[in-house]
């Protein structure tokens, strides 16, 4: 497995700077290969683009880790039920995978690295089949929009409800979403930002970036109550260990905060013993739009403490500098279970802060919905 996960690092160096000519090539071979797929997936493809990219950077990192690899393979394979997806299908994206790799890495690419990423790909598509067909839930919800609040111009908060069947998850899951009346086919991964509950309520919160996001644009400025919209399985591993005894440290920056929600909630029904440490962290006070619901339950709980910060607001009264650089003036961390939710960017230089204070990875979780 070690030799296998450095050949597939090793190989992906060559075409990671050439992602969209990769996705571009990968698309088209597939559909060339078998054209009924094409109906499978949306009229615009920028969006679904970057999923694959998503997946296969999430996959290379996990390889080496056995268990995390074959769970988030089986979370994905359940995830694909959406599109539809059969085990025949398989064999044909191996197929135009293999294909967009070789032609994008060139006279570079090899027969060693051709092998591993056969076998790594019958490994992927083993486990992602075996997750579907394990899955006895629907390939996907129906849910009413239930209410719809605006925090600026580019963050909303929403709730909704699945009409039929319970959607079964754990705090600090994701789902993918899809808005059918705006971007059909069009789906986006958003955490849910409150841990179950009997009223089979979820919470998302949404912020559209600037010129782009066709589904998070939707969901921020045009959905509104009695909508509906549809939630495919949850995926993400950056949930509660409850036999772990070790206290809790939560980073989260911006609308990262909606999995770190979900999480103290849960803990809010059980925990009594473990210190959780939440450090909430954006650009100025007005994106930490979070925070008030955050401080509150530290009124009920005083195992909790909230830290917040602002990387661009020399007013605000509070801890000043990027999250990763205020958590370095606590701690140590390394007796933590420690959990990461923010941009890619944020991750990225918090996972650097843990390193460097040495906590080990094990103790680490997070869910990267970019290039880490």
């Amino acid at each position: 497995m070690d030799n296998l996960a450095r050949l597939l690092k090793e190989s992906w160096i060559l075409v990671e700077g050439d992602r969209d000519r990769l996705a571009s090539y990968f698309y088209a071979r597939l559909f060339l290969l078998d054209p009924e797929l094409r109906q499978l997936f949306p009229a615009q493809m920028n969006e679904q683009r970057d999923r694959l990219l998503e997946a296969i950077i999430t996959s290379i990192h996990t390889v080496g880790d056995p268990e995390r690899f074959g769970e988030f393979l089986r979370d994905l394979g359940r995830d694909h039920r959406k599109y539809h997806v059969a085990p025949e299908h398989y064999h044909t994206m191996g197929i135009a995978l293999l294909d967009a790799l070789r032609t994008a890495a060139g006279g570079q690419w090899n027969l060693e690295y051709d092998q591993a990423w056969r076998d790594a790909y019958a490994a992927i598509a083993q486990k992602m089949i075996a997750g579907a067909a394990d899955d006895g839930n629907p390939p996907f919800w129906h849910a009413e929009v239930l209410t719809h609040e605006r925090h600026g111009r580019d963050t909303a908060i929403f709730t909704c409800r699945p009409l039929q069947h319970r959607l079964p998850y754990r705090a600090g899951q994701y789902v993918s979403l899809e808005v059918p009346r705006y971007h059909p086919r069009v789906w986006r991964t958003y955490s849910i930002a409150n841990a179950p509950n009997d009223g089979n309520v979820l919470e998302f919160h949404v912020r559209t970036p600037t010129g782009a996001g066709w589904v998070s644009g939707a969901l921020v400025r045009r959905v509104s109550p009695g909508e509906l919209i549809r939630l495919a399985a949850p995926m993400g591993s950056m949930t509660l260990d409850r036999t772990s005894t070790r206290d809790i440290l939560c980073v989260a920056g911006g609308v990262g905060i909606a999995p770190v929600k979900a999480l103290v909630e849960e803990l809010t029904g059980w925990n009594r013993t473990r210190w959780v440490h939440v450090f909430y962290g954006a650009r100025t006070a007005a994106d930490l739009y979070g925070l008030a619901e955050l401080e509150a339950l530290t009124v009920d709980h005083p195992w909790l403490s909230v830290t917040p910060s602002c990387s661009d607001d020399p007013d605000f009264e509070g801890e000043q500098g990027d999250v990763s650089e205020v958590i370095n003036r606590y701690g140590p961390w390394t007796t933590h279970d420690c959990f990461v939710s923010g941009s890619a960017a944020m991750v990225r230089s918090t996972l650097r802060a843990l390193a460097q204070d040495e906590v080990p990875t094990a103790q680490i979780r997070y869910d990267t919905f970019g290039d880490l």
